[in-house]
């Protein structure tokens, strides 16, 4: 089994450009030059992600995409969209009772606290995932694609998604024999860049878009 070691022999980030760093990685670096320059950038509507990813938790993403579509054709999908949208309606378009509960709890959230991609601008990435988490329905998986893919943080690795295990058990050569608290370990070779990192991952694992590997708790 390969040692440790791993997680802090790799190269040292010496500038503000991801790309070179991961390159230069021996296990990351065939991914970036397969895929290319990658990149992490900030959403428009954190509210809109929120509910997508809400949407994505569980089902395969095909069907999360089918149930975006419909919803966003019914409603206003804002924080007084979502709260002046009659139950049903949401029901109608393809969400369970549980996440039309979960819709309104972060429409309820977000109405009554102002979040937005710039009301986080300056918090850091644990204080976003509290704030987020408190949130009915929200995990920690779910915070984490916000703080990734809505507010952009470059240093974001969400071990919890399933195509990142996935991708994880492809890039090392004992990844068969990982726990996720070793993952998390090995990931530490590519700080402060995880969420580059991250990306390359799924990209590793083709198959990610077959499904998402979180258990939501109330």
């Amino acid at each position: 089994m390969t040692n440790d070691s791993e997680a802090t022999d790799a190269p040292e980030a010496v500038d503000d450009d991801p790309h070179p760093f991961l390159r230069a990685d021996e296990y990351l670096g065939p991914a970036v030059a397969e895929h290319g320059e990658l990149s992490v950038e900030t959403a428009e509507d954190l509210f809109e992600r929120l509910v997508v990813s809400i949407l994505r938790q569980q089902v395969s993403m095909a069907s999360a995409a089918a149930t975006r579509e419909r919803l966003f054709d019914a409603v206003d999908v804002t924080p007084d969209g979502i709260r002046a949208a009659d139950d049903d309606v949401l029901r109608d378009v393809g969400l369970s009772r549980q996440k039309t509960r979960y819709v309104n709890a972060v429409a309820e959230t977000f109405a009554e606290r102002g979040y937005s991609v710039d009301h986080f601008a300056d918090w850091d990435d644990d204080a976003v995932r509290e704030a987020l988490t408190s949130i009915t329905g929200v995990g920690d998986w779910t915070a984490n694609m916000q703080l990734l893919f809505a507010l952009g943080r470059e240093d974001v690795f969400p071990v919890g998604d399933l195509g990142v295990r996935k991708g994880m058990r492809r890039v090392f050569p004992d990844g068969d024999d990982l726990s996720r608290s070793e993952m998390v370990g090995r990931a530490e070779r590519w700080k402060p860049y995880r969420s580059y990192a991250t990306l390359y991952l799924w990209r590793i694992e083709e198959d990610v878009v077959d499904g998402v590997d979180e258990v939501v708790e109330d």
